[in-house]
Parts: structure tokens; C-alpha cells; sequence
């Protein structure tokens, strides 16, 4: 047999290497596309909600009631269950996809709920800063509130579309005055307060323009702030909104607490224990019912009020504790039909995020006292339904407190 010289022989076992996984290579390889990021993929902070919780939510509710809840006062349960939702990073509805003006709204409404730190991890990988307005406000109260003006006037000089509106003439005043450049903050003070007069805003900027006496500080937004902080007015004798209030507090939002202590002992201690997540008194919820429907109509409302609040988050109850609960004459609430009705069907359908959007809009049309009763009945039972049991709990507990 004829041998190949080594350097021949070498050259064919790199060549039989090489060959031998061509086969292979030919083979197609399978390419699943990552999904684009979207409005509500961005985390803030962990929240603890799955990452399903928009499922078979709807485009039209969320953008709907995101510019809702930066714009109206809250209570505190509602407040919580909504810092918590917008925080939370997961795919959101579809059809939201990555408007620009969405991811704004979601931002503005955590800098309004008192989350500024969650509204900024969320605008840090927002595309399309310039060209939106909506998210370009979010991304400068944030820089204001943060105390980082350069930043807020760098935004207001970048922004390519809506130049005109309000907002931005009073933030460009501002940045104008900060810059020494007097003059032209006049002409744009007086542009401001021409389309939409602000007496505050016109109290501090004049004031700062002008070198009059500015009067007290105020802490309504972090345009405000930053005016009352830039003439060394006194801070802590104003009275901030959640957004500022959170920025001086270094951003962490205590949860609410509720005093049901008046209320403990008429619902037998079964307040008590769903405040401390133990398990109430057996029996209890049954002998609540009955005390309920046999007490003085006076009296009655008020335990009868606490019976609803508490069934609302029970599975189920027995024939005679229904037939009971049928017969308290409490009225009903002040949500429209058509948003009571998508809550249940959103709660039937376990869908987490659509109920507690919902839940947040009968909120937001109620205010800082919070749904009336029949409304937060309904808001602790689809929330508990939907897999929110501590939002449903907050609600029952906030519903407890108001309680006469």
C-alpha cells in the first residue's frame, strides 16, 4: 500500500473534517422572532403580578383610563392597585403595541400615584422621546422631580411636535429664566398664561422673573417644585402632591393602612382578621349576616355594609346566609351598568389586568373617598375573582374603615 506523505496525509484528515458537517449546515435552521417590546413590557419595579396579567385585556379600557389616573385623586387602595399594575412589566393588550403616547400615559399616571422611580426606569427605554409629547411631559417632571433641571430643558429643547402647548411654554420659561435669558422668557411667560392663565405658576415665574415677593412654595407637579425650590422657598410648610410627596420621600410609597377598630367588635373580629391575613372565627361570617338582618334599621346599615364587604371576598355561602344577604336593602352604586357588567365578565374570565383597570376607572369617577358601596362590593368581588386578592382585601379593608 502506497503511504501519503505526513503533510499529504494531514491536508485529507482536515479535508475529511471539514466536509463531514456540511450535511449538517445545509439543514435550515427555525428562527422564532423574539416579540417586539410594547407599552407595558418595560418593568419599573417587581410587583409580584404575573407576567400574563394583560391577558385578553382591552386596548380601548387601558387607553382610556391611564390618562384617568394621572389626572383625578384617588384612595389609597385604589392608588396601591394602580401603582402596582402600571409598575409591572409584562405584555401588555393587544393592540397597544409601543405608542409612544401610551407609555407616556402609564409613566405620567406612576409619577402622579407617587412612583417616580418606577416612571423612570419605564422612560429610560422609551423610543421616540422627541416625537411624542405625552412622553416627553412624563420624561421631564420625572428629571424635575429627580432635581436634575438640565435634563427637563434638554427634553423641552429636543421635543419636535407640541411645542405650543401649555406645558411646555411654562418649561420653557422656566429654563428660559433659569439661562438668564430674561427677555425671551417674558414674551413665553406671557405666551403661557395667554393660552391657559395659571395664577400659581404665574405667582412663582413672575416672581422669579421680576424679583418680587413669590409668596408660598408650591408642590402641585415637579414644574412647581423646581420653581419653589430655584427661589428658596420653604418646602416643608407645602402641602405636595403624591408625585412630589414621593420625590421628598426618596420614592418609596408606604402601603395604606386602615383603622377598623370601630369596627372590629360589631363584625365579631372578622375585620381584624382579614387585616392580619389569619384565618376569622368559625362561623362568623354567617353569624355577621344574621345580626345584619335582624338588627334596627339603623344599626343595620352599617353591619349590613360589612357583610357585603367581607361575602364579596368568600367563595361561596350556604342557602339561609344567601337568603339573607338577598334581603339587605343597602342601594346600589353609582358605576354605570355597561363598566359593572365588563368587570364581571372580566373577573368571570380571570382576566387580572382588564378588572383591575375597570376597577381603577369606577375608582377614578369616585375620588378620594373611594367607590360607593355597592361599587366596591362589586370592584372586592371581581378582584378577588381575577387572582388581585390583596387589592381585593385593601378595598374591603379601605370600605370597612369608611364605614358609619
Amino acid at each position: 500500500m502506497t503511504r501519503l506523505p505526513f503533510a499529504a496525509a494531514s491536508f485529507a484528515l482536515l479535508i475529511s473534517a471539514a466536509s463531514a458537517p456540511l450535511a449538517a449546515l445545509a439543514q435550515p435552521v427555525e428562527v422564532t422572532p423574539l416579540a417586539a417590546p410594547d407599552a407595558f413590557s418595560t418593568p419599573g419595579r417587581q410587583t409580584g403580578l404575573p407576567q400574563d396579567l394583560w391577558r385578553g385585556a382591552s386596548a380601548e379600557t387601558a387607553k382610556a383610563v391611564l390618562p384617568l389616573l394621572a389626572a383625578r385623586p384617588l384612595s389609597p387602595a385604589a392608588a396601591q392597585l394602580a401603582r402596582r399594575v402600571l409598575a409591572t412589566g409584562a405584555p401588555g393588550p393587544e393592540g397597544v403595541g409601543d405608542d409612544p403616547a401610551v407609555i407616556g400615559a402609564r409613566a405620567g399616571a406612576l409619577i402622579a400615584l407617587g412612583d417616580p422611580q418606577a416612571a423612570a426606569a419605564i422612560l429610560q427605554r422609551a423610543p421616540g422621546l422627541e416625537r411624542s409629547p405625552e412622553l416627553s411631559q412624563a420624561a421631564a417632571e420625572s428629571a424635575l422631580l429627580a432635581g436634575d433641571d438640565a435634563r427637563a430643558c434638554a427634553i423641552e429643547e429636543a421635543l419636535g411636535s407640541g411645542r405650543g402647548q401649555a406645558y411646555w411654554l411654562r418649561l420653557r420659561t422656566y429654563c428660559q429664566a433659569l439661562a438668564g435669558r430674561t427677555a425671551e422668557a417674558q414674551l413665553t411667560f406671557e405666551l403661557a398664561q395667554g393660552q391657559a392663565r395659571d395664577a400659581v405658576f404665574g405667582r412663582l415665574l413672575g416672581a422669579k422673573l421680576s424679583g418680587a415677593a413669590p409668596g408660598a412654595a408650591s408642590l402641585r407637579n415637579g414644574l412647581d417644585y423646581a420653581l419653589s425650590k430655584s427661589l428658596g422657598l420653604d418646602i416643608a410648610a407645602a402641602k405636595p402632591s403624591p408625585a412630589v410627596a414621593a420625590a421628598l420621600a426618596g420614592g418609596e410609597v408606604a402601603p395604606p393602612a386602615f383603622d377598623i377598630a370601630a369596627v372590629d367588635s360589631a363584625t365579631g373580629g372578622l375585620a381584624a382578621a382579614l387585616a392580619t391575613g389569619e384565618t376569622p372565627p368559625p362561623g362568623g361570617l354567617s353569624a355577621l349576616i344574621a345580626a345584619a338582618a335582624e338588627a334596627e334599621p339603623k344599626a343595620g346599615a352599617g353591619l349590613q355594609g360589612a357583610a357585603l364587604l367581607l361575602v364579596a371576598l368568600s367563595p361561596d355561602l350556604p342557602a339561609r346566609d344567601r337568603g339573607r344577604l338577598a334581603a339587605f336593602a343597602l342601594a346600589g352604586g353609582k358605576a354605570p351598568a355597561g363598566r359593572l357588567l365588563a368587570l364581571d365578565q372580566a373577573a368571570d374570565g380571570k382576566l387580572a389586568g382588564e378588572a383591575a383597570l375597570l376597577s381603577l376607572w369606577i375608582a377614578a369617577d369616585a375620588g378620594t373617598a373611594g367607590p360607593a358601596l355597592g361599587d366596591r362590593v362589586r370592584i372586592v368581588r371581581a378582584l378577588a375573582r381575577a387572582g388581585l386578592s390583596d387589592d381585593a382585601r385593601a378595598f374591603a379593608l379601605e370600605g370597612l374603615a369608611g364605614l358609619k
